[in-house]
């Protein structure tokens, strides 16, 4: 009972917690499939990007806040020039995007088993998983993508390698591997 109550306290327990994935800790609990991590993400780029789009948010709505009352300011902010309320939407929608990646930055491609996970808004069945490519974006941005045999010629970004933690190499095995165990006989699996 002792030992039960400094491991909530943060005694001799809390070291075994604290090596676990937030996202183990609540499979375990809710009785779900624990989860195996595959890529996580590099945390400093998601901070930067979070510091810059708050930064960026807070100086157009400085620029844009005029007037005496309250009302005046809100509504200057809100309907005042129509470019810089697309730019304050931009940066709230960037520092939306990049909270939400730094909040999976952990557990950002992981599976259960059954299926492959990507952040919190995509998954697909590993038995319908057949590959992993590397791919450069419009931007120039170079990406893995996912191909999915779902009758459909699109693939589907995995992760970008400016933010992934690791190599490439590593997450196209892992993926690779997890998927071969979908399968009845994995082939030409390699797992760094």
């Amino acid at each position: 009972m002792a030992a039960a109550s400094r491991c909530w306290r943060g005694g001799t327990g809390a070291p075994i917690w604290g090596a676990m994935d937030e996202t183990m800790r609540h499979g375990a609990r809710s009785g779900a499939r624990p989860f195996v991590v595959i890529a996580r993400l590099k945390p400093k780029p998601l901070a930067a990007g979070q510091l810059l789009c708050a930064l960026a948010l807070a100086a157009l709505v400085i620029a844009q806040a005029r007037g005496d009352t309250a009302g005046e300011v809100a509504a200057s902010i809100v309907f005042g020039d129509a470019a810089m309320t697309a730019l304050m939407a931009l940066a709230l929608l960037g520092l939306v995007w990049f909270r939400r990646l730094w909040r999976w930055r952990h557990a950002y491609v992981r599976h259960d088993g059954s299926m492959l996970y990507r952040g919190g808004s995509a998954r697909w069945p590993l038995a319908l998983v057949r590959g992993v490519v590397a791919a450069r974006s419009g931007l120039g941005l170079e990406t893995l993508r996912l191909v999915v045999d779902d009758d459909s010629e699109v693939t589907r970004e995995l992760v970008k390698l400016a933010l992934l933690e690791g190599s490439a190499e590593a997450v196209r095995g892992g993926v690779m591997f997890a998927a071969a165990g979908m399968r009845a006989a994995p082939g030409g699996v390699t797992v760094n």
